[in-house]
């Protein structure tokens, strides 16, 4: 091979680089969207859980008694993936509102909005019972 002949193949070696790179990074942006969709899918599932776990141990009885919505919106930032939004609304047995203040972590603008309802029941000796209503989105 002469030398007026390598200068050709380190070129063509070079443009081969850059293909293999562009195509690396185009197959990869199509594989997060799909978990993305995948996510979304699995988020009604996600918001029924954490719900199961905080009322497994009372805590969320307990939030909703004391009327610590603050405690209540870190409780559910610790147990939700990060990148979920969520709206929480509290209810009474007359389906009024008890929730003095917003427990949520930011607003759904153009999202995909998922509502999970959860019946609780506090564990006080006088018996009341609350409907829980969390709304998830995923960020974009």
């Amino acid at each position: 091979m002469s030398k007026r002949n390598s200068g050709q193949i380190r070129i063509i070696e070079a443009f081969l680089a850059i293909f293999i790179i562009f195509s690396a990074i185009t197959i990869s942006a199509g594989l997060t969207t799909k978990s993305t969709a995948t996510e979304n899918s699995n988020l009604a599932s996600v918001g029924l859980q954490v719900l199961l776990q905080l009322d497994a141990d009372g805590s969320l009885s307990a939030y909703i008694d004391a009327g610590d919505w603050s405690g209540m919106r870190e409780a559910l930032n610790l147990l939700l993936p990060v990148g979920v939004s969520f709206n929480l609304t509290v209810y009474n047995a007359e389906m009024r509102q008890i929730n003095t203040e917003t427990v949520s972590n930011g607003a759904f603008s153009g999202q995909e909005i998922t509502l999970v309802e959860y019946v609780c029941a506090s564990r006080n000796p006088e018996f009341r019972y609350y409907v829980v209503r969390l709304y998830l989105a995923v960020a974009k």
